[in-house]
């Protein structure tokens, strides 16, 4: 694991909540490195850190101390216009919730990261388009979020992380609030990701979630408490991500 080909890199990084008595140390000198292509599982229990970790690896929180780096850039010292293109370009979400805009469509929802970063709104629906066929919801493009059950709504979420084709893609609890159908829906659209190389970290507590992953990172008090290699032989796809998903340039 080389820093060259970190597409994620922490250093000595972390938060802070509260001060004095009050003082919690939700992520605590934490370091961490992500290659190219890695699939990394996060794990521990509830209020461990694991979800903090994963806003400030993707710049949705700024740390108290620390460095993060993002495919060499560091983010943690960028101005807040700067942060949010950095986001809109180089990392998708995927949280428990799904934080679909309720009043938009699926096809909405989807390209509405690419209109925001530039795209054309012909570009941006093509690829809407191409998404939500892969993830089995081509015929739910035009349904509010509203009608859609917890299952597509989070395949919608994770076709709208990857609509601008990120470096990363950050999963906090993505299995959450499904159902066992629905859980193994997304777990099928995750093996299919990492066999294509796309680099994901997923927070979760699920551990037919983590036996996904190539890598197995487990928290407790804001501390790295384990790092294990899972089952690096599994065999990859060689087309990558834009191959997977039929949307080249």
């Amino acid at each position: 694991m080389t820093m060259s080909g970190a597409v994620i890199r922490a250093r000595g990084l972390v938060k802070h909540f509260g001060r004095g008595q009050s003082l919690v140390r939700a992520v605590d000198e934490v370091d961490l490195e992500v290659p190219e292509g890695q699939t990394l599982a996060v794990m521990g229990p509830s209020g461990c850190g694991k979800s903090t970790l994963l806003h400030l690896l993707g710049g949705l929180e700024r740390p108290t101390a620390g460095e993060v780096w993002v495919a060499g850039r560091r983010i943690d010292t960028l101005s807040e216009r700067a942060l949010a293109r950095m986001r809109r370009r180089s990392v998708g979400f995927v949280f428990q919730s799904f934080h679909l805009v309720e009043e938009l469509s699926a096809a909405e929802n989807v390209e509405l990261p690419a209109l925001l970063a530039g795209r054309s709104p012909r570009e941006a629906r093509r690829r809407a388009m191409l998404l939500l066929d892969r993830v089995g919801l081509a015929g739910r493009a035009r349904h509010l979020p509203a009608r859609l059950s917890g299952g597509q709504r989070q395949r919608v979420a994770i076709a709208r992380a990857l609509v601008n084709e990120p470096l990363v893609v950050l999963a906090d609890e993505p299995t959450g609030n499904l159902d066992t159908a629905a859980t193994l829906d997304v777990l099928r659209i995750f093996e299919e990701l990492r066999a294509a190389g796309q680099t994901l970290v997923i927070v979760t507590h699920d551990e037919r979630v983590a036996a996904t992953a190539d890598r197995l990172v487990s928290m407790r008090d804001g501390m790295f408490v384990d790092d294990t290699h899972l089952a690096a032989a599994r065999p990859r796809g060689l087309g990558g991500l834009g191959g997977l998903l039929g949307l080249g340039d």
